[in-house]
């Protein structure tokens, strides 16, 4: 089948290892994980950091709330084959970009090195409607740390005092951009396992009221994924070639 006109394939044919950075548990559950499980199935290795626990997202004492949710997020993450899972400790619903944030992801990006980092859109307006808080300042610090990362002069201690010298990330994606530009075709096999991934938060989604069955819209939202890349599934994101196209191709 021949793609629609302004979406492309991702290149990932040669990635080796994806890090996946976003707010809170279960934030990779819509739609970007049916990517994941495609590459963990070709052998890819992903490795997954969230920037706080989601202590905030049920109204319950933190501390419980963040062991659900730490419980959960492990559980998805089997589902699609990641076995490494970080959570650090920003706090929950009150994020604000930081120097401390973009170093943490610095850090991380430097320890890991992966051919790409996917993180979720900056925008105030995504297209399920106004972005959370936490979502848009998640991004940015993405977008900033995948930079400093590979600047020798930008987080130098991490260098000096903890031996890791900077490296250079090819792709940033950016899952729920309001404009993709490339697209994972994505099997059957592996829109099921996305949809048994959110279905892992299990507790997380009966406390928010009227969130639909994940059976219900994730089948549907990569099917829209694949018609706009010419498959039956897909996972879109907006795609930034960091490095720019190897010559001659």
């Amino acid at each position: 089948m021949t793609e629609p006109q302004g979406i492309e394939r991702l290149p990932d044919d040669e990635f080796r290892r994806v890090l996946c950075v976003v707010a809170h548990p279960d934030d990779l559950e819509y739609g970007a994980s049916a990517a994941v499980a495609e590459w963990t199935d070709r052998g890819v290795e992903v490795s997954y950091l969230l920037l706080t626990k989601g202590e905030a997202g049920m109204q319950i004492p933190p501390e419980e709330c963040a062991r659900i949710r730490r419980g959960e997020q492990e559980r998805a993450c089997a589902q699609v084959g990641v076995s490494e899972l970080l959570m650090l400790d920003h706090p929950d619903g009150m994020l604000v970009y930081s120097l401390d944030i973009r170093r943490d992801i610095a850090r991380r990006i430097r320890e890991f090195k992966p051919d790409a980092v996917v993180t979720s859109a900056w925008d105030l307006e995504a297209p399920w409607g106004l972005n959370q808080a936490d979502h848009r300042v998640a991004g940015v610090c993405v977008l900033d740390a995948v930079r400093d990362a590979d600047n020798t002069w930008v987080h130098p201690e991490l260098a000096k005092q903890e031996d890791l010298p900077k490296w250079g990330t090819r792709w940033l994606l950016v899952g729920g951009h309001p404009k993709p530009t490339h697209g994972v075709p994505v099997s059957a096999a592996s829109v099921q396992r996305a949809v048994q991934s959110l279905e892992a938060h299990e507790e997380y989604l009966a406390a928010i009221p009227g969130h639909p069955a994940p059976s219900d819209f994730i089948p549907e939202m990569l099917a829209g994924g694949g018609k706009a890349l010419g498959v039956d599934h897909a996972m879109l994101f907006g795609a930034y070639d960091l490095r720019g196209r190897p010559a001659g191709a």
